[in-house]
């Protein structure tokens, strides 16, 4: 039996809005896909088009989320360890080890180590950076379809100017995070 090794990160701690997601990725070869990198030094295109590449190569991998609510109810951090610890539960095979990227590990049942910086030096992490980042542009898209006048498509959710104008001519939606100023300080 092979020793499978995988790579675990998360996308949206940041924004306003919107879920957080994770990716876990079991690569066989990582060599096998060139330009692994950070999803946040990719642009949209570069992140698709590897994203693809990963989902088709890589011996196993899965993307989940953690909800709005669960943010709000849970922190943000907890949020995305328990988005984390989804996406490795979904994997098949089953990992032996997991490697994260940043300073924490979710609660799994095999040996976790965390790994700062890793979404830019452990390809695996790479690879999981880029499928969480694109699984979430995606929803935002999806929610900016849904309420165009926020401006989802070009902020993605993140505390730009544009999106705080919005909120304040529009109000928030179920889909910002509650417990995230100025969000909070809006509904008080």
């Amino acid at each position: 039996m092979a020793h499978w090794v995988c790579g675990v990160d998360e996308a949206g701690r940041g924004p306003l809005a919107g879920p957080v997601y994770a990716a876990a990725v079991i690569l066989d070869h990582p060599l096998l896909i060139r330009g692994l990198a950070d999803s946040k030094k990719l642009t949209a295109k570069r992140r698709e088009s590897l994203a693809a590449e990963i989902r088709e190569r890589a011996v196993a991998w899965a993307v989940a989320s953690a909800s709005v609510e669960e943010i709000d109810r849970l922190n943000i951090l907890r949020a995305a360890l328990l988005a984390m610890q989804r996406a490795v539960e979904a994997l098949v095979p089953q990992p032996l080890q997991i490697e994260v990227d940043g300073l924490h590990v979710p609660v799994v049942m095999m040996p976790a180590r965390a790994v700062v910086r890793g979404d830019a030096t452990v390809p695996a992490i790479s690879a999981a950076s880029i499928l969480a980042k694109v699984a979430r542009d995606a929803a935002m898209l999806e929610l900016h379809a849904a309420h165009p006048g926020y401006g989802f498509d070009r902020h993605k959710g993140y505390g730009t100017a544009l999106h705080i104008d919005a909120l304040r001519r529009l109000g928030p939606l179920d889909a910002h995070r509650r417990s995230f100023a100025p969000i909070k300080d809006m509904i008080k």
